[in-house]
């Protein structure tokens, strides 16, 4: 069993505390471990119901807020609903995913995960006037 470090990043500059998710397989397709990630932040928040959801992209009718988005109203993400999210926001090109210094570009394609991969989301940002 291998341990993945998920770290976000943004083209600003941010970098957010990684955090790890246990893996059984040595190999794994992009889509499965973007489920996988999404499902655990869900699991996550429901558990702790903070007021401001970390993940990696933003739930349907939520804000913008520091560290993350806020729900209007509280209530229970659909986690494969932010599956769907996440996977279009990839096609999407909302954010890349590197793997050491490699960018995976297809959402069926195998990464290797050795015993303590680091694999980097970059979440792109919209730039003034662009």
């Amino acid at each position: 069993m291998g341990m993945v470090t998920f770290v976000d990043e943004t083209t600003a500059g941010g970098r957010g505390d990684g955090w790890t998710l246990d893996m059984a397989e040595e190999r794994l397709a992009l889509r499965e471990l973007i489920r996988r990630r999404v499902f655990q932040e869900v699991a996550e928040y429901h558990a702790k119901r903070p007021a401001v959801f970390q993940g990696l992209v933003r739930p349907e009718g939520a804000e913008h807020a520091l560290n993350g988005y806020a729900l209007r109203t509280p209530r229970r993400i659909d986690p494969e609903k932010q599956t769907e999210l996440a996977l279009r926001a990839f096609e999407r090109n909302g954010f890349l995913v590197l793997v050491g210094d490699r960018q995976i570009l297809d959402l069926d394609e195998e990464i290797v995960l050795p015993l303590a991969v680091e694999i980097t989301f970059l979440k792109l940002v919209a730039l003034v006037g662009g």
